[in-house]
């Protein structure tokens, strides 16, 4: 998250001056100080109001249970909160964890959660290497974060029910809110403009003016597709946005049309 923090805030135009990796750094070119944190510390240092803001996992918010606010979704460190259980392991749904013992760094998540499905089971703190708590008779089951799922098959437990989907966040408290809100907004604003240019490309192409309506219809454009005349004769060059998501099947698309010379290029900030 560390890294994807910084990158995130400079194509933001937000600089941050950290190069001897101190724990607090000065801002170039914005009214503000970053401070670099324990995931786990965050919650209290927003509740506590010693920061305005911070970007944080959403799972680390919920199991703290802090009294601050999710103000925007970053899209990136994106993990869920499973449950898993050695492989082979017969599982029937939640009810097979009836009674059962869970290992977990996450008790206060799982604790509500089972409380929720009605099911009683004997939750056992562990601060790391929840995994391995099977494999020593610790636990019968665990419930830990899940990211590609490798780290559970290497430790021969198999995935059986998620509990919550997480990403990292952007997130304050009321007080901040309320006596730095337009300086909080100028950095939602720029963030919110960073990820929808990272959700789509800009895409120019060539093609026959017979063409040039048939092709619109199809192009996933924020109001109109950008049609300029070429020097040769009966061709013009089209300009528009694209999703990401939708990328190749517009791409396939206007090719079969009869585009030609697709450049896609991306984009650094989308204002709408």
């Amino acid at each position: 998250m560390y890294e994807d923090s910084l990158k995130l805030l400079k194509d933001c135009g937000i600089f941050v001056d950290n190069g001897m990796d101190q724990l607090k750094a000065e801002v170039r070119n914005f009214p503000a100080e970053i401070y670099f944190l324990r995931n786990n510390d965050i919650p209290q240092y927003l509740e506590d109001g010693v920061v305005d803001i911070a970007i944080i996992g959403e799972n680390t918010l919920i199991e703290k249970g802090s009294n601050v606010y999710i103000l925007e979704k970053l899209g990136f460190s994106k993990c869920r909160l499973s449950l898993a259980m050695p492989k082979g392991e017969v599982y029937q749904g939640l009810s097979s964890l009836q009674g059962k013992k869970i290992a977990t760094s996450y008790p206060n998540t799982l604790s509500k959660f089972l409380q929720s499905k009605q099911i009683e089971s004997d939750i056992h703190l562990i601060s790391g290497s929840v995994e391995i708590a099977p494999g020593i008779g610790l636990a019968d089951a665990i419930c830990d974060l899940v990211s590609s799922g490798s780290t559970l098959l290497k430790n021969g437990l198999e995935e059986k029910d998620i509990i919550l989907q997480s990403e990292a966040c952007l997130a304050s408290n009321k007080d901040a809110m309320e006596t730095k809100g337009d300086l909080i907004q100028d950095i939602i604003f720029r963030i919110q403009s960073v990820l929808k240019a990272r959700d789509h490309r800009y895409i120019l192409f060539n093609i026959p003016n017979e063409k040039i309506e048939t092709v619109s219809k199809i192009l996933p454009v924020l109001k109109s597709p950008t049609v300029l005349p070429l020097l040769e004769n009966g061709w013009s060059s089209i300009h528009s946005v694209i999703k990401v998501n939708e990328f190749w099947q517009v791409i396939r698309k206007i090719k079969e049309l009869g585009a030609e010379g697709i450049l896609v290029i991306p984009i650094e900030n989308m204002i709408i």
